[in-house]
């Protein structure tokens, strides 16, 4: 059995309570030095409170930063194996998988965020701890009625792709791709939310478990699929789909005979499908929140295209390395949102103000390590993917900007983690409304086209990142944590989690709260 990783909270000591005494202590007559090291600031009880948070939260985020990795490695090796075949079957492929990135795993990875706020909180702040199966039966339902209208958008998107202007062979073949790639996604948005499912009770490990095997059996089925089997490339989409309906088979595996099936209870619809309002609520602002940013850089890909083919391919070098390098802050942002939603849950909000800046600090240093990493390499980073000097020259001229966002890229999400966290996904969004679309893009493709090259692009992107990271750490800094502990009650209530047999959050709150969160 894995040792999954369990909250830490300090318990309370009231001002009120006097100190234990005994009258034949001996007192010394003067303090101590402060270079006794009981002084040490290490020892000092709120600094070992701030690294005991940062440390479960780096422990925390490790395995889901490994899951987000391999899952994004699935369709890369797909792209890999298609390539072979020919320059028209790389490129449909590389299309059709970025296009699905923008439409269906966007419904996967943005709309479970409505888990991370309900099913954390749900966790720790409800009676029946089997409310929170209902939770993910619910978040199943709706997130599969999201994906219909992507299904629907991918089977007749030959005309979209004209209309996008792309080559007579992708708006073809690359329709075809993805109405084969459609039951496929549907397993990607189910393992989704069984991840979300798991986190919530803070276990982290299984989906980089179970993504450790279905990896190797991904590549190896493309390969059998796209040559042996004679499918071509349509045979990659069939072996993909498979790959994540065999994921969520073994996460469901994992949940049922190892860990996590105490918070199932068997399949209710009636109370599933009730209600279904405010979780749609959520998952759409989720959506909207994660895809404004995913957006954003489709567009500055887009415009790449228009600087000529050498700023093309130094635009597809720089974005296959920021795939896996953003992999880091939203991984840490997914732990930071289920840590809060079960401090909230549980009515802790002073600890859950320490965990939120706990995880906006961690995510700093992580951005900071990653920064010194891109500037040491810079020169010859492009060579991983090109020995053309015009590319390799251009992306190390252009990577001094990427490597200086990745701190604000780890405050984005370390702090949307929190606001998803607190179900303010509203905030998440309006916020990369207004400093993507608002000013840092249009300025981005304005220097663009204006001297500036793929320089220009990626100084928007950098101004913008940084925007929303401070943005929404102030937004978080000023949160009233006491009014968050009361809406997450209210909205656990108004989603109609609780069962009626068992009592509502406010009155189980405390019980339950404390045996989950306390060691």
């Amino acid at each position: 059995m894995e040792n999954e990783i369990s909250p830490t909270i300090m318990p309370a000591t009231w001002p009120s309570d006097p100190p234990a005494r005994d009258d034949n202590e001996r007192t010394a007559l003067l303090p101590k030095p402060l270079s006794s090291p009981a002084s040490a600031w290490w020892i000092n009880p709120l600094y070992r409170e701030w690294l005991s948070e940062i440390w479960l939260l780096a422990r925390a985020s490790i395995p889901v930063i490994l899951a987000y990795m391999l899952q994004n490695s699935l369709q890369t090796v797909s792209v890999l194996i298609v390539g072979r075949i020919s320059p028209e079957a790389l490129a449909t492929a590389a299309f059709c998988y970025m296009f699905a990135m923008a439409s269906g795993w966007l419904v996967a990875i943005g709309g479970t965020t409505a888990l991370d706020t309900l099913a954390s909180a749900s966790f720790t702040g409800s009676q029946n701890k089997q409310d929170l199966g209902i939770l993910l039966q619910r978040g199943i339902a709706v997130l599969s009625l999201l994906y219909a209208a992507v299904a629907v958008l991918w089977g007749f998107s030959e005309p979209l792709f004209r209309i996008l202007g792309q080559e007579e062979f992708i708006c073809v073949e690359g329709s075809k791709f993805l109405r084969i790639l459609i039951p496929g996604g549907l397993g990607y948005v189910w393992f989704e939310s069984m991840k979300k499912y798991l986190q919530a009770q803070a276990i982290y490990r299984p989906g980089t478990y179970v993504l450790l095997i279905t990896s190797p059996l991904n590549a190896l089925l493309n390969y059998l699929f796209v040559y042996p089997f004679g499918l071509g490339l349509y045979g990659a989409p069939l072996a993909t789909g498979i790959s994540y309906w065999v994921s969520f088979l073994l996460l469901v595996a994992y949940s049922a005979f190892v860990r996590g099936h105490e918070c199932w209870g068997g399949l209710s619809p009636r109370r599933a499908l009730s209600n279904l309002g405010p979780f749609a609520r959520l998952a759409v602002l989720g959506v909207v929140h994660v895809g404004t940013e995913w957006w954003a850089f489709e567009i500055v890909a887009l415009a790449a295209g228009q600087l000529g083919t050498v700023a093309l391919a130094a635009q597809s070098v720089i974005m296959t390395a920021d795939q896996v390098i953003n992999t880091v802050p939203f991984g840490l942002g997914v732990a930071a949102s289920a840590r809060l939603g079960n401090l909230l849950g549980a009515r802790r909000p002073r600890e859950a103000a320490r965990a939120a800046h706990c995880a906006a600090v961690l995510s700093t240093i992580m951005g900071a390590a990653i920064l010194g990493v891109l500037m040491g390499a810079k020169d010859v980073f492009g060579r991983i993917f090109n020995d053309d000097e015009r590319v390799v020259e251009l992306v190390a001229e252009v990577m001094p900007f990427v490597a200086l966002f990745q701190i604000a890229d780890g405050l984005n999400g370390s702090c949307g983690g929190a606001l998803r966290g607190m179900g303010r996904q509203w905030v998440g969004a309006l916020v990369n409304l207004v400093s993507y679309y608002g000013g840092a893009l249009p300025a981005g493709i304005y220097l663009a086209f204006h001297g500036w090259g793929l320089r220009g692009l990626w100084i928007g992107q950098c101004v913008a990142l940084y925007l929303v990271g401070f943005l929404e750490w102030v937004i978080v800094g000023l949160s009233r944590w006491d009014e968050e502990v009361e809406r997450v009650l209210e909205r656990l209530e108004a989603d109609d989690v609780v069962d009626d047999d068992f009592p509502g959050p406010r009155e189980a709150v405390a019980e339950r709260g404390e045996d989950q969160l306390n060691v």
